[in-house]
């Protein structure tokens, strides 16, 4: 009976603790959302005129956006599409923004823009050293792109693993100058997330459920055979790189 009652209390306190996070959760996505844009390309001739590449979220002082570097294109000429972000300003309206990068980590595939036009409610960056396995998080971008609408979707996890960033195979062929360049860098860690993300989602603050603190960037999906699968049958496996990195790559373009 002793056994029992210590059960039921033990399970009553861990609903008690998941309910508190999701009461936690649906305040923090409200004050999250304000700070994630689309990060993309605007060209009058084109059709479309934009094109998404990816999530971003603002920081800093209002006027900065972070991404992944993969997100960015490549430096531009005078006639090729122009960086801006898509910026939601009500319910119904939204607007874009012209944007240009300030600063790029190719091997931790992070970026940080500068935005025009008055500031934008920001995010806090934390300790990223801090995060331990098994934590509860969220994550707010635009999954399957243009697809859903360019409103906000949030999605939540935990980090299921802190390990070191996967490097490729030891053949010939895999091991191009990009790889030659990480190994002699050495590896560093990433989080690897029990939660499911999608194409779109590149660029996606990964945040604390209660304080909506940033402690990572959604970088890429671990897909089981081809791209297509990433839809149809997600692994349920993501991974993001650490805020710290983040940090610095702001330090570095000040």
């Amino acid at each position: 009976m002793r056994v029992l009652r210590r059960t039921t209390a033990l399970v009553l306190s861990t609903c008690l603790a998941l309910s508190a996070i999701a009461a936690d959760l649906v305040d923090t996505i409200a004050r999250v959302k304000p700070s994630i844009v689309v990060v993309g390309t605007y060209q009058k001739t084109a059709s479309p005129q934009f094109n998404m590449r990816g999530t971003g979220f603002v920081i800093g002082n209002g006027n900065l956006v972070a991404t992944n570097a993969h997100v960015v294109p490549q430096e531009s000429g005078p006639d090729d599409p122009a960086l801006v972000i898509h910026v939601r300003t009500g319910e119904a309206s939204s607007q874009l923004r012209g944007a240009r990068l300030i600063s790029r980590d190719v091997e931790r595939d992070l970026a940080v823009l500068r935005v025009d036009g008055l500031p934008l409610p920001a995010l806090l960056l934390r300790d990223s050293d801090s995060v331990r396995e098994g934590q509860m998080i969220g994550f707010t971008g635009f999954p399957i792109g243009g697809a859903l609408g360019f409103s906000p979707v949030t999605h939540r996890g935990m980090i299921a693993s802190i390990t070191p960033i996967v490097l490729p195979g030891g053949t010939a062929r895999q091991l191009n100058e990009k790889a030659i360049r990480q190994i002699k860098r050495g590896s560093f860690n990433i989080f690897q997330l029990d939660a499911t993300a999608y194409p779109g989602n590149s660029g996606s603050p990964v945040f604390d459920p209660e304080t909506g603190e940033v402690i990572g960037v959604i970088n890429m999906v671990f897909i089981k055979g081809s791209k297509e699968s990433a839809l149809s049958h997600p692994s349920g496996i993501s991974y993001a790189i650490p805020a710290n990195y983040l940090k610095s790559l702001v330090d570095q373009g000040r």
